[in-house]
């Protein structure tokens, strides 16, 4: 599996890994805000924009193992990697199954424990829903905060025109991929190396009681909370999210 990937910069290799169910667009205001601190590379993870789906079974080890391809394409040894949501699943995967390839990490709006029988059976009657010809806007109400709602009519629509524009079969794969994703602490407890934890205030989906519970679990981990953003807040506050990730990488 190669997988499609934008890039921008030079420097430190920073892999930013996006939120179900978008691909690498998602981090354009990261390829624009950081290109001047490192190399910014936001793969699409499989069968989102450019990159195949290919027939493995669905998991979050099998999405880590494609980004530890994409480095070995690039001639990348370590590289410091992130994601949202969904990209911090796969990061925390990449730390348990490539863990001398990670610089530091970088995991925003995400959280370390597994789905709840319940979480999980929701996105089995998702994935089947999508399968079936019916959509995700309804999800795009949790995706973002209050003040995204009532303020950033752009960014909503940027939102939303992402969420319908992603394939059927990529998005079924990744919710079982989601659903069956293991608990997350130990890897966190194993890092031995620096982590941002970065939350939106408004997130409901994974708030601030998650991303806490991280932040304790690893070692030398740092909490960030950004203001005015809910569980995307790569996307709606673009400005604050590179700020904390620029101060972050300057003191690797």
């Amino acid at each position: 599996m190669r997988l499609s990937f934008r890039e921008a910069g030079q420097g430190i290799p920073v892999v930013l890994l996006h939120a179900f169910p978008f691909s690498s667009a998602m981090w354009l205001g990261q390829r624009e805000g950081l290109a001047s601190r490192c190399r910014v590379i936001t793969p699409d993870m499989r069968g989102f924009g450019g990159s195949q789906l290919g027939d493995d079974d669905p998991s979050m080890d099998v999405m880590a193992d494609d980004v530890a391809e994409l480095l070995d394409g690039e001639g990348i040894e370590r590289a410091v990697i992130g994601g949202q949501s969904m990209g911090g699943y796969v990061t925390m995967a990449f730390c348990r199954r490539h863990p001398d390839r990670v610089q530091a990490v970088v995991l925003a709006d995400t959280k370390a424990a597994p789905d709840t029988l319940e979480a999980a059976a929701n996105r089995e009657r998702a994935a089947q829903r999508v399968l079936s010809g019916g959509d995700l806007t309804d999800t795009i109400p949790s995706l973002v905060g209050p003040t995204t709602l009532t303020d950033r009519a752009m960014v909503l629509g940027r939102v939303r025109g992402l969420v319908q524009s992603a394939p059927p079969a990529a998005v079924a794969w990744a919710l079982r991929a989601m659903a069956i994703r293991p608990d997350s602490f130990d890897t966190l407890r194993a890092l031995k190396i620096p982590a941002l934890i970065l939350v939106g205030e408004e997130d409901e989906l994974t708030p601030l009681t998650e991303a806490k519970a991280m932040t304790e679990a690893a070692p030398d981990a740092h909490l960030e909370v950004l203001p005015n953003a809910g569980h995307l807040s790569a996307i709606e506050t673009p400005e604050a999210f590179n700020k904390a990730v620029a101060a972050f990488l300057a003191k690797l």
